[in-house]
């Protein structure tokens, strides 16, 4: 009775608070709805890293909607809308800057280096690092943008700091400098053997490409991706892992997704399921989470990643009904969430987003809901410090 009536006042929240209309931004960049910086306060800065077409965007639309407010929208309103051709989104209390803005070259300036743009020469780094000292100082700065709609590098725009500044893209833990930066960092690690099943789904069966090429594009991309991007994932502090699913070789659809959770990292607990510290395997009754074949099963266990010491919670299988989910979250401790059911109503406001029927959006969420405590708690003691030095001067 009380798992009904939590998931029936979840749907019904889900479905007031998270409208269509909620997710254009009433006033952007500009705007003074937009959150200042308060007196002393300081941004914290998280970096995401991945490769092309692994989901950054869907993650940036499940962080930033756990801070509340109006949801990213493109800085200036976005080209078409009385704005620029721009990567930059920005929300009430977050800014979002694609790493794409500082490529070395435009795109015709690649060919003629003949590199790629995995490939860190093509990278300017040393303002890169410039910028986020900035913001993280509270000052803003002129921003390059990179046009990926006719591959120029367009006239800078103005970027201002607000409280959470989220650089992603192809490099932001290369440089040591801006590692040393960064509060928090996720990397999203999708496996080849997923990339090559979703490339030919969509190359493939929606657009009609051949086999061939579709490896053969592959091939091309994978020494700079094994040499510049996949390094990085050893300085993560949360890495989502996309695998195919274990539970039926034969299936090429069904994900096992695992979040990767370093231990010891200021500000910020691993989740874990029933019992922390454990080592758990668990099936949810059928009659509770339906879900379709191959079936489901979560683990949790202890582990070492790169000569760092991990919890890792994996969800291997999907489900048909994401109000359900309430059930396995009632199961997991250290979710960061402000009430019973906060993960489950998360995963409802972004339904049609890609990975909502499986671990890839629980995953997510919980990463988001972290990164949402990490900033709460970095400026509650802001705060407590500030009202020291305050006394301190009376």
């Amino acid at each position: 009775m009380k798992l009904s009536m939590t998931v029936g006042a979840i749907a019904a929240a889900t479905a007031s608070a998270f409208t269509a209309s909620s997710y254009t931004p009433s006033t952007l960049r500009g705007g003074s709805s937009l959150a200042a910086l308060k007196e002393g306060e300081t941004p914290i800065v998280i970096g995401l890293a991945a490769d092309s077409g692994c989901g950054k965007s869907t993650f940036m639309r499940r962080v930033t909607s756990t801070f509340g407010g109006d949801q990213c929208g493109p800085l200036g309103g976005g080209f078409g809308n009385g704005g620029w051709e721009t990567n930059t989104l920005v929300s009430d209390m977050a800014t979002v800057i694609c790493l794409d803005d500082y490529h070395l070259n435009d795109r015709e300036g690649r060919k003629v280096s003949g590199l790629t743009a995995l490939n860190t020469a093509e990278q300017k780094f040393d303002l890169m690092f410039e910028h986020v000292k900035a913001l993280k100082e509270g000052k803003s700065v002129m921003k390059p943008i990179y046009n990926h709609v006719n591959g120029t590098l367009d006239t800078p725009e103005k970027i201002e700091p607000t409280p959470v500044i989220i650089i992603e893209g192809l490099h932001p833990f290369v440089d040591e400098r801006v590692r040393e930066l960064i509060d928090f960092s996720l990397y999203l690690d999708i496996s080849a053997e997923v990339k090559l099943n979703w490339k030919i789904q969509r190359d493939m069966e929606e657009r009609g490409h051949s086999l061939e090429s579709i490896m053969a594009s592959i091939e091309a991309r994978k020494p700079d991706f094994d040499a510049y991007i996949e390094p990085q994932k050893a300085f993560a502090d949360y890495v989502i892992e996309a695998l195919p699913t274990e539970l039926d070789e034969e299936d090429k659809k069904t994900l096992k997704v695992r979040a990767i959770q370093r231990k010891g990292v200021a500000d910020f607990a691993p989740t874990y399921l029933f019992d922390e510290g454990s080592e758990i395997t668990w099936t949810p009754s059928a009659d509770k989470l339906s879900s379709p074949a191959p079936g489901m099963k979560l683990q949790y266990s202890s582990e070492e990643y790169f000569g760092q010491d991990v919890s890792v919670l994996s969800m291997d299988g999907t489900f048909d009904n994401i109000q359900e989910l309430v059930y396995v979250e009632s199961n997991l401790g250290n979710t960061n969430s402000k009430f019973y059911g906060e993960v489950t109503q998360a995963m409802l406001s972004l339904a049609d987003s890609p990975g909502s029927n499986n671990g890839t959006g629980l995953m997510q969420t919980l990463a988001a809901f972290a990164i949402r405590e990490l900033y709460n708690k970095k400026a509650a003691s802001a705060k407590l410090a500030a009202n020291k030095a305050v006394a301190a001067a009376a």
